[in-house]
């Protein structure tokens, strides 16, 4: 089972860091031109070109979100080189561009996604919101979601032998999340507050270094599932709840099959798989990675390459030379 495990890794890493490097240089070249619509469709276009020359049978679970009116990989979309009888099933779940308004406006902090696992390994989440609280592995099991604000960080603060004070939490800067942002202040903890972005903010919280502690609010279901999937590589852990606008909404749940419409759920119950690989580029300039760089030779890129069979995460940075022969690679 482990060797198994260990193929399916060799077999299917490189191609998604093929496509998630690929599709952040496509939507860095419309960085700054104030189109978002175009930044997420030539991302879009570029990951499903890439994707149809991987080695597998894939299915996309988790896509872009509806809300967004945005160019989609669609859900049930079938992906992967064809011909192949023994490649791998794989479910797949992406955010093409996840800070399509970051992109336009070159902002920090525009990522490309890909998350992989075995059928049936992540949660076909609805394209709805989600409530989320987020931690790293020293804080793993102290959190409560139905817990105030202050106790979870006082929480938190307590595994990681720190005061409250010197805690930073990340928040959506959102109309919404108004109280929460004065329950945190309240707290003594400091914010740290982002225009888009939540998946990324979720995986630096379960990263040394990037001094962050902490995300809570409400953001995409989706995006939870792609952060819970990154989680479990990293053994951080998010508690979320659906959040539920109207009963049109809860009956489109109750035909996909969610009956318990405030079932608080954990890591594993987003992203169950055993065979879990995460990919995911810098577009822009961020706390996780940095983004795509051109110059007169070529690109270069920054990913981080994530697999929970054999627990490896890798840095990668690649240079992309163009195919000219009077390159000259240059650091």
């Amino acid at each position: 089972m482990v060797e198994s495990r260990l193929q399916l890794e060799k077999s299917l890493s490189p191609g998604f860091l093929e496509v998630v490097e690929q599709s952040a240089i496509a939507a860095a070249r419309t960085m700054g031109v104030g189109d978002r619509h175009l930044s997420d469709q030539v991302a879009v276009e570029v990951m499903r070109e890439i994707m149809d020359s991987v080695p597998m049978k894939g299915t996309i679970v988790i896509g872009e979100g509806e809300r967004d009116k945005a160019p989609m990989l669609f859900i049930g979309e079938q992906v992967g080189k064809k011909g192949e009888e023994d490649f791998h099933e794989v479910d797949i779940a992406v955010d093409p561009l996840e800070g399509t308004n970051l992109c336009a406006t070159g902002a920090p902090g525009a990522i490309t996604v890909l998350a992989s696992s075995e059928k049936d390994g992540l949660l076909n989440a609805p394209d709805c919101y989600m409530q989320k609280i987020i931690v790293g592995p020293a804080s793993k099991g102290a959190i409560d979601i139905d817990a105030s604000v202050k106790d979870n960080l006082r929480a938190i603060a307590k595994r990681l032998d720190r005061d409250v004070e010197n805690l930073v939490v990340i928040v959506l800067d959102r109309p919404r999340h108004s109280q929460l942002i004065q329950d945190v202040r309240n707290s003594g903890a400091r914010i740290r507050l982002i225009s888009d972005g939540d998946l990324s903010a979720g995986i630096s919280v379960a990263l040394r270094g990037t001094g962050v502690h902490a995300v809570m609010g409400i953001g995409g279901a989706p995006e939870g599932v792609l952060t819970a999937a990154a989680l479990r590589c990293l053994n951080g852990e998010i508690l979320a709840k659906l959040v539920i606008k109207d009963e049109e909404q809860a009956e489109r749940m109750r035909g996909m099959g969610i009956q318990d419409l405030n079932r608080i759920y954990s890591t594993t119950d987003l992203a169950a798989g055993k065979n879990i690989i995460f990919a995911a580029t810098g577009v822009t300039d961020g706390t996780l990675l940095k983004g795509v760089r051109f110059f007169g030779d070529g690109t270069r890129t920054q990913s981080l390459l994530m697999n929970l069979a054999n627990r490896k995460v890798r840095f990668v940075d690649t240079i992309h030379l163009s195919d000219r022969p009077d390159i000259r690679l240059r650091w």
